[in-house]
């Protein structure tokens, strides 16, 4: 009987399915990595087809190493030509015996080098080549679609046109299979532009649609053409001529045949989504256009959300079952609240609830209904728990909208989860490159962590797209002031002519003048504007009223500053009853109260604000009360309570008290601000002031 090992006894003794039982766990767990991991940063479905491929192709050339090699003590040696373990002499042993744990790495190894191997070869891993091919996989189905122009001859139905490029641009967002990039971040190009091939890379996209609607009575003429951006070849064109009540027709029909032109996979639910008709009435269509171009504007102003709601409102007057214009209402009202362009009274919290409850009656699974449901429960009720989980619900509805991760940025940053905050923020922005202002909210964000050589990077970005914009301007003002450059503020600032009912960037200029001491020429400005209050501000003429009391007594006018200060006392009081619940408001009467001499009054309106809005529940704003009740002590001669406020303010993030969305506390603000110059001589405000003083954390953690 022959002593030669079998050829499964070898195979046991040069550990072959050792080997290839650990290649085969070491290349399941790859494979999930690639499908489950890969998609989220966009890798596309090329490279990860290469690499499972080249993972299964690894096995049998894992398995044939295994065969001839064996790793000793002594190193990598060919098995073949050595004795059985049974023969060997004890070096020879020594030298044959083979740690488990190496084999194991050695599937491994060969796992990687073969996957690497074999993306080498088709160029993914070589410089260049991987980068120019990756790329081009990646931008295979990715799409922008340009403003599209207004062709009739009323030229107020340019509402008209926006309204069917954004609604080609949604039907065609639902496709999971394109990227696709949000209409806030094309809004700002020409309708067909020269220069497509860097419009192209500044959206990362390599297709773009160009459009162009006329509208006559209830006719309608829809042209639309597919570009390749890189060599601006046409890959399709179409003209359609329709009647109005056909129009729901032309934007699915567009929506299907660019899909077809990128060759993207379609589902049956996605087709559905997209076939559908919002409404069957023209006229509530024409309204819901109207008021959804309000709502696309990029300034967010009361004359925007008023413009919005009234058009919506009309909507659902004119077609109750129009899901998605309730749906819009409801988040006009909850961004309109939170925002401060709407008045925020109970009633509008009341239609914002019933809005988005209506919108989800009648369509359950509308992606908009579910942002707005929880844009409502963040906005209002500061229930964040349930916020996100209308926003995870949207996500497979609309799976290239930047309003999901943008709502969940907020949410994450009102919780105090700032590096979860900027994710999201990042994700929102692959989305929405040139969303001005998503982009003004993620430097909002760096500003309230007093990060601000990031908060103006953020800015500049915003001023690359909309140049000479007054409210991004204004925030690079507040940073100047917040760091103690009153100079460099002042050539910020000096310039901006902010309309009246722009309060924060108006603001920003009156605390300027306050930091300077010179008031002369902000309180004819000021004068000039209450002349004519505008009543689409509400309480916020009030509170300008409050900026001129505090300018006119900086200028040495205490009498006329007290006659500023009882006017706004009577302006914003009555608003406090049917706003009872609004902080900032009670902030208002606090300093109010404060101007006045009535320091019970103040302290008491101050407390009741830090009660209507606690730091537990809104580290953004939360802090907000605080500050003024720093401010109120200082000047009613409480300086325990303003120093023990004033350090806890110093130590934390959040959005500064004065003026509406600046930065907030620093020492060099302490050392300006004629606020606390009660404060001047006492030991621990010395100590605020200096670097020695206490600072908050660079990057606090959630």
């Amino acid at each position: 009987m022959s002593d030669k090992p079998s050829f499964f006894a070898e195979l046991k003794r040069r550990h072959v399915y050792k080997v290839g039982a650990a290649y085969a766990v070491a290349g399941w767990l790859l494979v999930q990595v690639v499908t489950q991991v890969f998609p989220i940063f966009e890798v596309s479905t090329l490279v990860q087809r290469i690499i499972v491929l080249a993972i299964v192709a690894g096995f049998p050339f894992a398995l044939l190493l295994s065969w001839l090699f064996d790793i000793t003590s002594q190193g990598i040696v060919r098995t073949g030509a050595l004795p059985a373990s049974g023969e060997a002499p004890a070096m020879q042993r020594e030298r044959l015996g083979i740690d488990r744990k190496l084999n194991y790495v050695l599937g491994a190894l060969l796992l990687v080098a073969s996957a690497y191997f074999a993306a080498e070869r088709v160029g993914l891993i070589n410089g260049s080549r991987k980068a120019s091919i990756a790329a081009t996989a990646i931008l295979e189905k990715s799409i922008a679609v340009l403003p599209f122009e207004n062709r009739s001859e009323d030229k107020a139905n340019a509402y008209f046109a926006d309204g069917i490029q954004d609604e080609i641009l949604t039907r065609l967002a639902k496709i999971a299979d394109l990227k696709v990039i949000s209409r806030t971040s094309t809004q700002h190009y020409k309708s067909a532009p020269e220069n497509l091939p860097e419009i192209a890379r500044q959206l990362g996209v390599a297709n773009i649609v160009e459009g162009s609607v006329q509208k006559n009575g209830d006719a309608v003429r829809v042209n639309v053409q597919l570009i390749k951006a890189a060599d601006d070849s046409h890959l399709w064109a179409e003209t359609f001529d329709r009647k109005l009540t056909d129009i729901f027709s032309v934007e699915t029909e567009v929506a299907k045949a660019i899909a077809d032109q990128l060759r993207a996979k379609v589902t049956g639910q996605e087709e559905q989504i997209m076939a559908a008709k919002p409404t069957d009435n023209p006229q509530a269509y024409d309204a819901y256009l109207r008021g959804l171009a309000y709502n696309l504007k990029a300034q967010n102003s009361p004359a925007n959300s008023l413009g919005a709601q009234k058009h919506l409102r009309e909507a659902v007057r004119l077609d109750p079952k129009f899901a998605l214009s309730w749906a819009l209402l409801s988040y006009v009202d909850a961004v309109g609240y939170i925002g401060v362009t709407l008045q925020p009274t109970e009633s509008l919290q009341e239609e914002a609830r019933q809005a988005a409850e209506t919108a989800l009656t009648l369509q359950p699974n509308l992606g908009e209904g579910l942002i707005a449901k929880g844009f409502y429960y963040y906005a209002y009720q500061k229930d964040y728990p349930t916020a996100v989980r209308y926003f995870e619900q949207a996500r497979p509805l609309l799976p290239n909208s930047s309003r999901i991760p943008e709502s969940l940025a907020y949410v994450a940053r009102r919780g105090g989860q700032w590096e979860q905050s900027e994710s999201f923020f990042n994700q929102a922005e692959r989305l929405d490159p040139r969303n001005v202002h998503l982009l003004t909210q993620h430097a909002l964000s760096y500003l309230l962590l007093r990060r601000f050589a990031e908060a103006q990077r953020k800015l500049d970005q915003v001023l690359n797209i909309t140049p000479d914009d007054v409210d991004t301007l204004a925030v690079k003002g507040s940073i100047a002031q917040a760091e103690g450059d009153l100079p460099r503020a002042s050539a910020i600032l000096g310039p901006l002519h902010p309309a009246a009912d722009n309060t924060a960037a108006l603001e920003t200029q009156v605390y300027q003048a306050i930091l300077e001491r010179h008031p002369d020429q902000i309180i004819s400005r000021l004068k000039e504007i209450l002349a004519r209050p505008d009543p689409a501000v509400g309480y916020f003429n009030g509170e300008l009223r409050f900026w001129l009391g505090w300018v006119q007594q900086v200028g040495g006018d205490q009498a006329a500053a007290q006659e500023s200060w009882r006017q706004a006392h009577s302006e914003l009081e009555p608003f406090l009853k049917e706003q009872p619940d609004n902080y900032s408001l009670m902030e208002d009467l606090a300093l109010v109260e404060m101007g006045l001499g009535n320091k019970a009054t103040a302290l008491s309106m101050a407390e009741r604000a830090m009660a209507a809005n606690p730091i537990e529940k809104d580290v953004v704003d939360g802090p907000g009360p605080i500050e003024i009740l720093a401010r109120v002590a200082a000047q009613t001669e409480e300086p325990d309570r303003a120093i023990a406020a004033l350090k806890k303010l110093l130590s934390i993030p959040y959005e500064g008290a004065l003026p509406t969305g600046n930065a907030p506390l620093t020492p060099a603000l302490l050392r300006l601000d004629p606020m606390f110059d009660p404060l001047r001589n006492d030991p621990r405000f010395q100590k605020l002031i200096t670097k020695e003083g206490t600072a908050p954390p660079a990057s606090p953690k959630p």
